[in-house]
């Protein structure tokens, strides 16, 4: 019988083809496809292996009509036409569960380093400038931290918190929290500090606006490792200018193709980034030496259960 091909586009750890093989697939590799040759070679595949660069519309699954599974190496699923893929019984499978530990840690040091000023304190004393009271910090002790999304990356972040002595409200709006449960509201009314953790969609996109911000009792602090276009820049720099926001830790931004900004996208971030509050990092929270392999694992796993391989 002639094996399943799974066609490889993007750079994953060598795990994956290595697995996808001891389950009967055929694989090719071909991370330098372009995307214009993508839909005519996927005439004949079975299975398609993306990371983050692919985006799959229907016209290019159109191309497609042999395909059951797309697995996507990472979390977010918004660059997939989830509603073809769902018309044509093709399987879509993220690693979510693959690096929550990496994404919780990681928001976690962003959260420290804005709370104990490392980032400002680092730069000044590499440069020679001992400066004490100006980077004295805040204790993140006692404070209510908001947790808005909370899926796998949500309860990871929350896990790691707990031994910080924090108050914890997490609020989902599709799979309500079964432990800390809170109302959007609540963290309104009493969050010091905002994590988000919400996968990018029609309803979340510039979910973070000035009506948004504005409904918060306290000033707070924000942190984004989802999706830029959840938090567009012009209200981020407008709620740090009016105290609104007194920290912001972004792992993405709306744009993250930098060569490509326009002059209105540069000087929006020029502005947010000349506040010493703020820490930004280019989209690595999930992305550790070993949540790269356990990706993978998850994703092998999810196959294999589903085709019962």
């Amino acid at each position: 019988m002639r094996k399943e091909k799974v066609l490889i586009v993007d750079e994953v750890h060598a795990s994956m083809a290595e697995g996808l093989r001891a389950l009967g697939y055929e694989v090719v590799e071909r991370t330098d496809i372009s995307a214009s040759e993508i839909p005519v070679s996927l005439a004949t595949f079975q299975g398609l292996l993306i990371r983050s660069k692919t985006k799959l519309t229907a016209e290019v699954l159109a191309h497609a009509p042999d395909l059951r599974f797309i697995a996507r190496a990472g979390a977010g699923l918004d660059l997939i036409d989830l509603d073809y893929c769902a018309s044509k019984n093709i399987a879509v499978f993220s690693a979510n569960e693959g690096n929550k530990d990496a994404v919780a840690e990681h928001v976690a040091g962003q959260l420290l380093v804005l709370a104990h000023k490392l980032n400002t304190a680092d730069a000044e004393v590499r440069e020679g400038v001992w400066r004490r009271e100006a980077n004295r910090g805040w204790e993140i002790s006692g404070k209510t931290i908001g947790i808005i999304g909370y899926g796998n990356m949500g309860r990871a972040f929350a896990q790691r918190l707990r031994g910080f002595d924090v108050n914890i409200l997490a609020y989902d709006k599709y799979r309500p929290a079964d432990e800390h449960p809170a109302s959007l509201q609540d963290i309104f009314d009493q969050a010091d500090i905002v994590s988000l953790h919400v996968p990018l969609t029609d309803e979340t996109r510039r979910m973070v606006n000035e009506e948004f911000l504005g409904q918060f009792k306290k000033p707070i602090v924000l942190l984004n490792s989802s999706r830029g276009p959840i938090s567009p820049l012009a209200p981020l720099l407008a709620a740090m200018q009016s105290g609104k926001l007194k920290g912001l830790a972004l792992d993405v931004l709306p744009n993250e193709k930098l060569s490509t900004w326009t002059a209105e996208e540069k000087a929006l971030f020029d502005a947010l980034k000349s506040f010493p509050s703020t820490v930004f990092s280019p989209h690595v929270a999930g992305w550790t030496t070993e949540s790269y392999a356990k990706i993978n694992q998850v994703l092998l796993e999810k196959i294999k259960a589903h085709f019962k391989r």
